[in-house]
C-alpha cells in the first residue's frame, strides 16, 4: 500500500509538470479538471477533441460555460489521467507494462475509441497489450496484477481473462519443458497475484491438463510469500514478539490473514499426496493459531490423515506446540488426525481376509512407532494431562505394536516429568502399556524402577521366572499365569498393608494406655473398661480376616518356625492388659 506523503508527492509532480507543457500554449485555460485532490487547468477543445465523454458533459450541462469538471472516479486516478491529458495534447508519453491496463480502462471511461477520432489512444492501448505486454509471461503477470485496482472494468474489457489465458498456457509450457533454472522460477512470479486471480488461474491450468503437482507448487510458494511468518519460519524463532502484539499493532491483521489461509486451503487440488506432509502441517498450525473456519482445519487434517505413515515425528510436533514452543495446543487435531488414519485402516480390512486385531499393515506398524515417539517428545510438557496422554497412546490398537518398549520408554519420562502422582494416577498411566509386551532389556529396566507401580514391576519379574521355567515354550500360558500370579500378589499386598496399618494403630493404643493408666488403682472403673474388649474383639476379627496364609502361599520354604507354634492350628489367643 503506497503511503499517502508519497501519493501526494506522485500528484504534485504530475499537477507540476503538466502545467509546464500546458501552459506554454497560447490560447489562455478554461477549464478546471478535478482528479480527486488533484486539479489540472486545461484547455476544453483539446480534451473534446479526443474524448467523447467530455463533449457530453459539455453538451448536457446545464452551465452556459461549464468551468470545473469532476472526473474523479477515472480509473487510475491522477497519473494516469496526466498521461491521458498528454496525449491530448500531442506531449509524448511512455506506455509500460504496468500502466497500459489502466490506460486501456481509463479511456474506455473516457470513451476516446478509434470511432470517435481516428488513432484514438484505446488503439494504441490495445496494440501495446496485444504485441508487447502480454507477449511473455513475465509482463502477462504485471498486466495481471495492475488489474487488481481496476476491477470491475478490466474484467468487463477482459484484459483479466486475457491475461489468465496466456498466463496458463505459458506455466504449462514451462512446468513441462522449462527454459530457465531453477525449475519453478515462475511460481515465485505468480505468487505476487491477489489470491483471487491465483485461484482463476489454476482453475485454467486444470483445464489445460496441468499435474496436480504443479498446481500444488503455486500453491506452496504462494504461501510461503503471503505468510511467510506463519509457514516459513517452521521453528517459531523470533515470532514471540511478532505475535504477541495486537491485530491493531501488526502489519498484516490476523483477519486478513485468516481469509487468506482459507482461501488457499480451498483452491487446493482433490489430489492428497499432491503436497508435502511438512507443508500441510504449517498449514494447520497456522490454521489453529489464526482460529481458522472449522472445515478449513477439517480439510486440512483429513489430507495429513490419509498420509500420516509418510509424516515425520517433527511435523506432528509443529501441531503440538505454539509459536513461542512453550505452550500446548489443545492436541484435538493430532487426536483426529490420527483416529482417522485408524479409521482408514479398518475399512481397507473390509476387503482383505482376517481380522483387523490380528492383521495390521506395514503402514500401521510405522504410524504406532511414530505415535511412540511423539508421546515421548511430549511427555515432558508440564501442561499435558493423563487423559490426553493416555488419549494418544490409546488411539493405536495395541496389536499394532509388537513391543511395548517404546511406550515404556514414554511412559517412564512421563512419571519422571510428573513427580507428584498418586499411585493410582501411576497406575492410570501406566494402563496404556502390557508389560508382558516388553523386552527383556525393558522388563529389566522396569523391575528397578521405582517410578512405576508395584503391580506393573511384579508383572516384569514373574513373567521372567515363568519363562525360564517353562522354557518360554509357551507365551501365552505364561502371560495369563503372570497376570494372575500378579492380581494375587497384588491383593495380598494390599490385605499386607492393611494389617500393617492396624498394628501400628494397636500398637499405638497400647502405649497410650500404659502411659495413661499409671498412677490409677485396678479397682478404679471407667469408661475405659467397656472400650478396651471391643477394640481387641475388633482387631482380633481383622487379624483373621487378614490371615496371609487363608488363600493359600506359593512358596512356603522361607517362612521360619515361630517359637514352636503349630501353623497348621493355630491356638485360641486371649488379650489381656494384666
Amino acid at each position: 500500500m503506497v503511503s499517502p506523503d508519497r501519493s501526494n508527492s506522485k500528484i504534485a509532480i504530475a499537477m507540476e509538470r503538466t502545467g509546464h507543457w500546458v501552459f506554454r500554449q497560447d490560447i489562455p485555460i478554461d477549464v478546471l479538471v478535478e482528479v480527486g485532490e488533484a486539479n489540472f487547468s486545461l484547455h476544453k477543445f483539446m480534451l473534446v477533441a479526443k474524448s467523447n465523454y467530455i463533449r457530453k458533459l459539455m453538451i448536457e450541462s446545464n452551465e452556459a460555460d461549464l468551468a470545473r469538471i469532476d472526473l474523479s472516479d477515472i480509473p487510475g486516478g491522477p497519473e494516469i489521467f496526466e498521461k491521458v491529458a498528454k496525449f491530448c495534447y500531442g506531449v509524448n508519453f511512455e506506455i509500460t507494462v504496468h500502466n497500459v491496463a489502466a490506460l486501456r480502462c481509463a479511456v474506455e471511461y473516457l470513451q476516446m475509441s478509434d470511432d470517435y477520432c481516428d488513432n484514438n489512444l484505446a488503439g494504441r492501448t490495445e496494440d501495446f497489450l496485444s504485441q508487447v505486454a502480454l507477449s511473455s509471461l513475465s509482463g502477462s503477470i504485471v498486466v495481471l496484477k495492475s488489474c487488481e485496482q481496476l476491477l470491475p472494468l478490466a474484467e468487463d474489457l477482459r484484459i483479466v481473462q486475457r491475461c489468465v489465458d496466456i498466463i496458463s498456457v505459458k506455466v504449462c509450457s514451462e512446468a513441462n519443458f522449462p527454459s530457465r533454472t531453477p525449475p519453478n522460477w515462475w511460481t515465485e512470479e505468480l505468487s505476487i497475484l491477489d489470491v483471487e486471480f491465483v485461484g482463476k488461474l489454476l482453475s485454467a491450468m486444470k483445464q489445460r491438463g496441468a499435474k496436480p503437482l504443479t498446481l500444488a507448487n503455486v500453491l506452496i510458494k504462494y504461501a510461503e510469500r503471503n505468510l511467510r511468518d506463519l509457514v516459513r519460519d517452521h521453528t517459531g524463532n523470533g515470532l514471540k514478539s511478532s505475535y504477541s502484539r495486537t491485530d491493531e499493532d501488526s502489519d498484516i491483521p490476523r483477519t486478513r490473514q485468516r481469509v487468506l489461509l482459507q482461501s488457499i486451503v480451498s483452491l487446493m487440488p482433490s489430489e492428497k499426496a499432491a503436497f508435502p506432509t511438512h507443508f500441510l502441517c504449517c498449514l494447520l498450525r497456522s490454521a489453529i493459531f489464526l482460529r481458522a473456519s472449522t472445515s478449513c482445519k477439517n480439510e486440512l487434517e483429513k489430507r495429513i490423515s490419509a498420509i500420516l505413515e509418510h509424516v515425520m515425528v517433527e511435523d506432528l510436533l509443529i501441531l503440538s506446540f505454539t509459536y513461542d514452543g512453550e505452550r500446548l495446543f489443545d492436541l484435538e487435531s493430532v487426536r483426529r488426525i490420527i483416529s482417522g488414519f485408524v479409521d482408514k485402516e479398518k475399512n481397507m480390512v473390509v476387503f482383505n481376509p482376517g481380522d483387523f486385531k490380528e492383521t495390521f499393515s506395514m503402514a500401521m506398524q510405522r504410524v504406532a512407532k511414530k505415535v511412540n515417539t511423539y508421546l515421548r517428545e511430549i511427555a515432558t510438557h508440564p501442561d499435558l494431562s493423563i487423559s490426553k496422554f493416555n488419549g494418544i497412546a490409546m488411539l493405536v490398537p495395541k496389536g499394532a505394536r509388537k513391543v511395548d518398549d517404546d511406550v515404556y520408554r514414554a511412559i517412564d519420562i512421563y512419571l519422571k516429568a510428573h513427580p507428584n502422582l498418586d499411585e493410582m494416577e501411576r497406575d492410570k498411566v501406566c494402563s496404556v502399556m502390557d508389560p508382558l509386551k516388553l523386552s527383556y532389556e525393558a522388563r529389566l529396566h522396569a523391575s528397578q524402577n521405582k517410578r512405576l507401580p508395584v503391580q506393573i514391576v511384579l508383572h516384569a519379574l514373574y513373567y521372567d521366572r515363568l519363562m525360564v521355567r517353562g522354557g518360554a515354550d509357551d507365551r501365552s500360558t505364561c502371560a495369563d499365569i503372570t497376570r494372575k500370579q500378579v492380581q494375587a500378589d497384588v491383593s495380598l499386598m494390599r490385605e499386607n498393608e492393611a494389617l500393617r496399618a492396624e498394628l501400628m494403630k494397636m500398637k499405638m493404643y497400647v502405649s497410650d494406655i500404659h502411659k495413661g493408666g499409671q498412677g490409677t488403682t485396678s479397682g478404679k472403673s471407667g469408661g475405659g473398661g467397656s472400650r478396651k474388649p471391643a477394640f481387641f474383639s475388633s482387631m482380633s476379627k481383622t487379624l483373621g480376616k487378614l490371615n496371609p496364609f487363608k488363600h493359600g502361599s506359593k512358596d512356603t520354604s522361607n517362612i521360619d518356625d515361630i517359637g514352636g507354634v503349630d501353623m497348621t492350628k493355630p491356638r485360641r489367643r486371649r488379650f489381656s492388659l494384666s
